[in-house]
């Protein structure tokens, strides 16, 4: 199958690299070169962390790598697609934009999917005119790793683009869920919902951001805690999906002070080398003085 990936960012290049590695020709577009040439730098690191913790040979890895074109060119990346994935920013009229765009190059019978994490799929499929080919597949970061994909079902999809779409998470072997097209979803409304109260209790100063995480690293089982998750998510990606629920679901949705400042500082989290946490390469090397100011916990390191 070929696949457009619109967007070389964070999501569209772990979509793509997942994609060709379940055997698709991808062609990945973004705006500019160097970011292109970022996404393919990135699916070639992560491919080879995967050869070294031998989850893949180096053979696998290069006809991977081959399956994958990037362009800056949109017609380029759609023009003989039978499945288009964008991956731009949470902006509702971007998106609607990127749709209107894409079903002006696609094949007519084309499947466009939208990356969105909680922006309104039946708004965004309203941009076509046929918005029955329409849906969501919410992958989760790093795309590469996590196994849950969320497809969201706007009002205007038919049985057969949910029926492709399921098939086609199925073939990644990732693990669907299939939603209705609500504010937040499932996925994203429980987990800024979780998010926002660590948030708030950081204000509070309950406990230290490592605290928080703990609480539910260890009490819970949780992979990663929400402090931690904000930042590799993005702080001004988490604001943007609270101003929308709270505009939809109400005012237990409100971005905290904290969160506002963090963001109006340009503190978003991993990308940026600050947010609750400081990093470096990757890695989380301490915990922001902004943080200790606001809240007041205590930070250790056990």
């Amino acid at each position: 199958m070929q696949i457009g990936v619109l967007g070389a960012g964070t999501m569209g290049h772990g979509i793509a690299q997942v994609a060709a590695r379940a055997g698709h020709d991808v062609a990945m577009r973004d705006v500019e070169r160097d970011r292109v040439e970022d996404g393919l730098d990135a699916i070639e690191t992560n491919l080879q962390g995967g050869v070294e913790r031998e989850k893949l040979t180096a053979a696998e890895m290069a006809e991977t790598i081959d399956r994958i074109d990037g362009t800056t060119d949109l017609e380029t990346a759609v023009s003989g697609a039978d499945l288009v994935i964008e991956a731009v920013p949470e902006d509702l009229e971007l998106k609607r934009e990127t749709f209107a765009e894409v079903e002006t190059h696609a094949p007519a019978d084309a499947i466009l999917a939208s990356n969105t994490s909680s922006l309104s799929l039946t708004a965004i499929a309203g941009a076509l005119e046929r918005p029955s080919r329409a849906i969501g597949l919410h992958f989760f970061n790093p795309v590469h790793l996590m196994d849950l994909v969320e497809i969201v079902v706007p009002e205007q999809a038919d049985e057969e683009t949910v029926g492709f779409a399921e098939e086609f998470v199925a073939d990644l072997g990732k693990e669907p869920i299939t939603v209705r097209d609500s504010a937040g979803f499932a996925s994203s409304r429980l987990g800024v919902a979780l998010g926002v109260e660590a948030i708030r209790m950081l204000e509070e100063g309950v406990t230290s951001p490592r605290g928080l995480d703990r609480a539910m690293t260890v009490g819970y089982n949780h992979p990663m805690g929400p402090i931690e998750l904000t930042d590799v998510v993005g702080l001004d990606v988490r604001l943007d999906i609270l101003k929308h629920l709270r505009d939809e679901l109400g005012e237990r949705y409100a971005p905290p002070q904290l969160l506002r400042r963090k963001v109006r500082a340009g503190k978003l989290g991993k990308k940026t080398g600050e947010g609750f946490y400081v990093w470096e390469d990757g890695e989380i090397v301490g915990v922001s003085d902004s943080v200790a100011i606001a809240g007041g916990g205590v930070d250790d390191d056990r």
